[in-house]
């Protein structure tokens, strides 16, 4: 499969933040050298990759922010867009017609949902505001919003009244998105009442489908979501050989994308 510009510019940036989270810290001219490019073309990468607070721009480089915040919604929906399609559509695959299932929130999920228009006899239940509008036009699946309280940023329901709400569900699959995740395997995020929602509707599915795509390896947060044992599927675009020999030890099935 040939790459787009995009592609090339998404896996280059994947490449200088698993520098600099091992690092600590990014120089322009070593980044030049080891991805082959242009000094120039590393500063706007590293300027844009600053923009999205994924990392604090220095003299001459740039070093690894602090890991206690996330990126502004708005910004994590055009990160990796195009592979968080792909695994929207790896993931939506593994769900039967006929099933009920949790969506959680998160851009990787609602690439999922885009996934599920169309499909036939689903019943989704979902904290994500975004993913009642993307799935509320189609026939065939029935929508069900968790009560709660409104997060303006990124439209998700949290907080003890949507966690009660989830737990009047037994559900066959939840589709859950992470900010993080370790190569042990732990899955991370950056909100404490997002995390406990999410951690309830693993609790209420049969199987857990957990998607990200691979710049979110290795990236610090701070709130732990869970580890393999929680879950069934990873659905992403690269899967390295420690994070590999983890799941295969939890019998967690990965799907790459990247392979299909």
């Amino acid at each position: 499969m040939s790459q787009t510009g995009a592609d090339v510019v998404a896996a280059r940036h994947r490449a200088i933040l698993e520098t600099a989270r091992h690092t600590g810290s990014v120089a322009v001219d070593a980044l030049a050298e080891q991805l082959g490019v242009t000094p120039q073309t590393i500063r706007k990468d590293l300027n844009l990759l600053a923009r999205r607070s994924m990392l604090a721009r220095v003299h001459g480089g740039a070093v690894v922010t602090s890991g206690v915040d996330n990126l502004r919604y708005a910004e994590r929906r055009h990160v990796a867009a195009d592979v968080k399609d792909a695994i929207g559509a790896a993931a939506a695959a593994l769900v039967p017609d006929g099933a009920s299932l949790f969506i959680n929130i998160g851009s990787t999920t609602e690439a999922i949902a885009r996934h599920l228009v169309g499909r036939r006899d689903l019943m989704v239940i979902t904290n994500n505001l975004n993913v009642v509008d993307i799935l509320a036009g189609s026939p065939g699946i029935e929508v069900i919003a968790a009560g709660g309280r409104v997060r303006p940023g990124d439209r998700a329901v949290v907080g003890a009244l949507a966690m009660d709400f989830i737990r009047s569900f037994r559900v066959d699959y939840a589709l859950i998105g992470a900010s993080a995740i370790e190569r042990d395997g732990t899955f991370l995020d950056f909100d404490v009442d997002e995390v406990r929602v999410s951690q309830t509707i693993i609790a209420q599915a049969r199987q857990v489908i957990l998607s990200l795509d691979s710049s979110k390896l290795g990236r610090p947060a701070p709130v732990r979501i869970g580890d393999l044992g929680d879950i069934d599927y990873l659905v992403t675009d690269e899967v390295d050989d420690e994070l590999g020999r983890a799941c295969d030890a939890a019998d967690v099935a990965i799907v790459d994308v990247e392979k299909m």
